[in-house]
């Protein structure tokens, strides 16, 4: 996702101050409150948006729900906090949201500020660009001399003008401060492409005018690895939240899913029987109850049915699952065994 650069990213950790010398019980403190705070995006379809009547959805917000549904047994027990790309580290800092799950890239300027833990990869993506049809380009290759739309100060930025020069291809970029503004210059024809991830331009497409006048190209040309993160100063709660997804994982690889799972507490396979709960106290370790892997299949779903209800095949969206396929399936989404 769009990542702002800026020095002040370091300077925010200070609010971490010593707080990150004395661990905090984050589980703790969430069960005392009665509800995760989990920070999310202000709006991007398909990862995390509410309606107009502010019902929240998307694949983050479904992670979210996961978790809550691993402490509290209740998936609704969820505070969604919309945060800014400048605004969502300092909140996480300053401990305003649990975790955040709001589309962010795991990169070394993103992973290496003090006081912040990405847990793991949830969608693995990469930067592409956006044309108008009528253009009749289909590659990347083919927009020499093209005028580009990108947020300005964001590593999108940088790497669309990488992308150009190793290539040799002729552009300039039309710089806006706002992801906003730069999707509607777009739209009114200041540029001849618009770029950002690639899940977000699927998104972004259903907001233009005539969202069929325009296609996303092939290529990817940046990687784009995306995840939550945690405050470095809580093991258990950081390892809680990664485990969360290697449960829907699993859950997916084991064919265990909403409908099933009840059933499935019923199988002879043992590792089935330990992911449920049903065989040894796997939860412990989380500061969780044995059943926590159930109670996420239960009320969620694996990582498949979550994929597939919010950016896949029975979303809007309607994306691959690609590179967010499972290992067994050509994927990259692999989980340790729970045992």
């Amino acid at each position: 996702m769009i990542r702002i650069i800026s020095a002040a990213l370091l300077a925010v950790a200070a609010l971490f101050g010593s707080a990150s010398a004395q661990a905090q019980q984050t589980l703790a403190q969430i069960k005392s409150r009665g509800v995760l705070n989990c920070g999310s995006n202000t709006g991007l379809i398909g990862f995390g948006a509410p309606d107009p009547q502010g019902n929240w959805s998307g694949l983050d917000v479904e992670y979210c729900r996961a978790i809550a549904a691993a402490i509290f047994n209740d998936p609704t027990k969820v505070k969604f906090i919309p945060l800014s790309a400048n605004d969502r580290f300092k909140a996480l800092l300053a401990g305003d949201v649990d975790v955040l799950v709001r589309n962010s890239t795991w990169t070394i300027s993103n992973d290496t500020p003090p006081g912040l833990l990405f847990t793991n990869v949830n969608y693995y993506d990469g930067q592409g660009l956006m044309v108008r049809r009528k253009l009749g380009v289909m590659s990347v290759m083919q927009l020499a001399g093209a005028s580009i739309c990108v947020q300005r100060g964001t590593t999108t930025e940088l790497n669309v003008v990488d992308y150009f020069k190793t290539n040799n291809l002729r552009h300039t970029i039309v710089s806006f401060d706002t992801g906003p503004e730069t999707l509607k210059a777009y739209d009114s024809g200041r540029c001849d492409a618009f770029t950002t991830d690639a899940s977000s331009l699927y998104s972004e497409r259903l907001k233009l005018t005539a969202p069929d006048d325009h296609m996303v190209l092939v290529e990817i040309i940046s990687k784009e690895p995306l995840g939550p993160l945690t405050r470095d100063n809580d093991s258990q709660w950081f390892k809680l939240v990664r485990w969360v997804h290697f449960a829907m994982l699993n859950a997916e690889e084991f064919g265990v899913t909403k409908a099933n799972v009840d059933q499935m507490r019923g199988s002879t396979n043992p590792e089935i029987r330990r992911l449920l709960g049903v065989d040894g106290k796997f939860g412990e370790g989380l500061g969780l109850t044995a059943d926590w892997a159930y109670r996420i299949v239960k009320h969620v779903g694996n990582y498949g049915e979550s994929f597939e209800r919010t950016v896949g095949s029975r979303s809007v969206l309607r994306m691959s699952r690609g590179q967010n396929a499972l290992w067994t399936k050509g994927g990259l989404q692999y989980a340790p065994p729970i045992r």
